[in-house]
C-alpha cells in the first residue's frame, strides 16, 4: 500500500500516522521524500487496513494498493529515480538520474600489467569505473576460473594507479571478507536467484550490480533486487545482459524492451551489458548505442588489450581503441535522453 502525503506536512503528524498504522500488526512503514511528493510505503500484511480510514487523515493526499509482489523496488513506492553514489578519489560517481556511466575492463583479471594497462586506457577514453573478474563462473570445470583473491589485489592495485572504483563479481557469501575494499559488488546472471547470497548482500552497505538471469523474467529480477533491499541495502543497480532464446546467431538475445519496462516499473538504475548479450565484439558498439537510445543509465563493456589471447571471453571483448570509438559514438544517444556522459 502507498500513502501519498500532502505537501508541507508536519513531521510529527507523519510519525503519529506511521505509529498508528504499525500498531495494527505486521506492517512496516518506509517514508520516501521525493522532489514532487512525500510517500509512505507499507510493507507487510495490509489486508486489515482500510483505505478510506487512512485517506480521512488530514495529511493524506491519496491511498493506493500495490498489486506487484515487489515493494521496495517499486516506482509506485519511490516515484523519483534512485541515484547510486560510488565513492572515488575524485568525488562520488553517480549512477542513475541524469548521469550515464560506463563501466569497462577485461572479463577476467589475468596479470598486473594487463589490468593496469586496460584501466589506464578506459579511463582516458571516459570510463568512470573499472570492471574485472576475479572469480569466474564457467560452464566448463576445466576453463579458467579466475585468480580469486589475487585478482582482487590486482584490481585494487589498478584502482590505486588510476583512481577508478572497481566492480567485480562475487560467487559465494563466504567470499565477502575479500570484498571489503571492492566498490561495487556484482551478482552474475547465474547467481541472480542465489537467495542466501542476496540476503547476505543486504547487510553490506555497498552498491550491488544485479544481473538478470539467462532465463528470468523482469519480475523475477525485481524480486531478487527486493531480497537485497528488504535485507537492508537500498543500493541496487539492475543490469540487462541478454537472455537465452531460440536464436543461435548471437550468444544471447539483448532484450532492449527490458530497459523502458524496468524504468517504468522501478526507480532503480538500469545498465546494459552488450558484451555478454551478443558475444561478438563487432556488435558491442551498435548495441551500446541502442541501449543509450532507449534510456539506459549506463553500460558495462568488456575491454581487453589483446582479445585474441584473452583467457576468458576474448570473442566478445573489444580493444581499447574500439572502446574509445564507442564512447564517442554513444555520446549523442546519451544526450538525446537528457543525460550526461
Amino acid at each position: 500500500m502507498i500513502i501519498v502525503l500532502k505537501k508541507n506536512t508536519n513531521p510529527e503528524e507523519v510519525q503519529k500516522l506511521i505509529a498508528d498504522i504499525e500498531s495494527m500488526g505486521n506492517i512496516k512503514a518506509n517514508t520516501i521524500v521525493g522532489e514532487q511528493s512525500n510517500v509512505i510505503g507499507l510493507v507487510g500484511d495490509t489486508t486489515r487496513l482500510n483505505e478510506d480510514d487512512i485517506a480521512a487523515n488530514e495529511i493524506v493526499e491519496s491511498v493506493k494498493r500495490v498489486q506487484e509482489p515487489y515493494k521496495m523496488a517499486n516506482r509506485k513506492f519511490h516515484p523519483d529515480d534512485t541515484v547510486i553514489e560510488v565513492p572515488s578519489v575524485n568525488g562520488p560517481v553517480r549512477i542513475g538520474g541524469d548521469r550515464f556511466q560506463i563501466i569497462a575492463g577485461p572479463c577476467s583479471v589475468e596479470s598486473a600489467e594487463q589490468i593496469t594497462e586496460v584501466a589506464k586506457a578506459v579511463k582516458q577514453s571516459g570510463a568512470n569505473l573499472l570492471r574485472g573478474g576475479a572469480f569466474k563462473p564457467r560452464t566448463s570445470p576445466y576453463a579458467f576460473q579466475g585468480l580469486h583473491s589475487q585478482g582482487i589485489r590486482l584490481l585494487l592495485k589498478a584502482k590505486e594507479e588510476t583512481g577508478l572504483p572497481i566492480v567485480t563479481e562475487i560467487m559465494s557469501p563466504a567470499h565477502l571478507p575479500l570484498f571489503e575494499e571492492v566498490d561495487v559488488i556484482q551478482v552474475g546472471a547465474r547467481n541472480m536467484q542465489n537467495f542466501e547470497l542476496l540476503k547476505e548482500l543486504g547487510s553490506v552497505k555497498k552498491p550491488i550490480l544485479l544481473k538478470r538471469g539467462l532465463a528470468n523474467t523482469l519480475e523475477e529480477l525485481l524480486m531478487s533486487a527486493e531480497y537485497i533491499m528488504a535485507s537492508g541495502n537500498p543500493n541496487v543497480i539492475l543490469c540487462e545482459r541478454g537472455i537465452r532464446t531460440f536464436e543461435t546467431a548471437t550468444r544471447n538475445t539483448l532484450d532492449l524492451s527490458a530497459i523502458p519496462m524496468l524504468k517504468r516499473a522501478s526507480h532503480l538504475p538500469v545498465i546494459v551489458d552488450p558484451s555478454h548479450a551478443c558475444g561478438l565484439a563487432w556488435m558491442v558498439e551498435p548495441m551500446a548505442k541502442a541501449a543509450a537510445a532507449v534510456g539506459a543509465d549506463g553500460l558495462i563493456i568488456e575491454v581487453h588489450n589483446n582479445p585474441q589471447k584473452a583467457l576468458c571471453d576474448g570473442k566478445q571483448s573489444i580493444t581499447p581503441a574500439a572502446f574509445d570509438s564507442l564512447v564517442r559514438t554513444v555520446r549523442p544517444f546519451v544526450e538525446l535522453n537528457g543525460k550526461t556522459l
